[in-house]
């Protein structure tokens, strides 16, 4: 077995033992997976995931190559990302749990945040840079207000965002549905697409480009009184920025 400069793996030169895999955020299935088919294929299928059950029925040792096997770490987590995917989900919060503690120390509903990333990380230590937001609001630019796709530029966002605050105020359910219907109910007022101000919105509770869920999901995690200071912090940044 080779790195990808086809060099022969050692512990020597800083190479991972499956220990070390462990607990690089590793799940002991996929490793087992993956192991299996370096320099193996099934012979009648294309197929790359297997339970340990399928691979025992399966292997057959004369579909083993003589060439070199390449272990492919960015594969490896790929295969990672798809156990943790079909994972049950009592089973993923037990492992995630640890990430999202220290990462949200304020009282926020952990196991919502979980089934938010589920589906959207490769490695368990993938979780606390997705969620940091959370916790507290980060530094940014106000160029990310500007989405060509969405059509939002600073000054529309600015306007969406002082025009949508006095409804966060008065809004008392703060719910995603709830939510989400109120700014809908705003797109529809305004004529625009739903972009038009959800992303405005979103970045302004999130400062982040990407995030695991949407402005409305995002807000009722933080609350009201925490999304209506991000939204008027949103409105200050905008203005300074004219």
């Amino acid at each position: 077995i080779t790195d990808e400069e086809h060099h022969k793996l050692s512990k020597r030169c800083g190479h991972s033992s499956y220990e070390d895999l462990i607990e690089q955020g590793f799940l002991t299935e996929a490793v087992v997976n993956f192991v299996a088919l370096l320099g193996w294929s099934p012979s009648d299928s294309n197929e790359e995931i297997f339970s340990l059950e399928d691979l025992a029925r399966v292997f057959d040792y004369h579909h083993m190559s003589k060439s070199p096997a390449v272990f492919d770490y960015t594969k490896l987590k790929w295969m990672n990302g798809e156990y943790i995917k079909s994972m049950d989900d009592s089973a993923f919060y037990e492992k995630a749990e640890k990430y999202l503690k220290q990462t949200i120390t304020k009282d926020m509903d952990l196991r919502k945040i979980a089934a938010m990333v589920k589906t959207r990380i490769e490695v368990f230590p993938d979780i606390p840079d997705l969620i940091d937001f959370l916790e507290e609001l980060p530094e940014y630019d106000p160029v990310m207000y500007e989405h060509k796709k969405m059509k939002t530029t600073k000054e529309s966002s600015l306007e969406v965002l002082r025009e949508i605050l006095p409804l966060l105020e008065v809004q008392e359910d703060y719910s995603n549905d709830a939510l989400y219907q109120l700014l809908l109910s705003f797109v529809e007022k305004m004529g625009c697409k739903n972009g038009y101000v959800l992303w405005p919105v979103r970045t302004a509770v999130s400062g982040k480009q990407m995030t695991p869920a949407g402005a409305t999901e995002i807000m009722e995690l933080l609350g009201k009184d925490e999304s209506i200071k991000r939204i008027k912090k949103g409105i200050e940044l905008l203005e300074k920025a004219q």
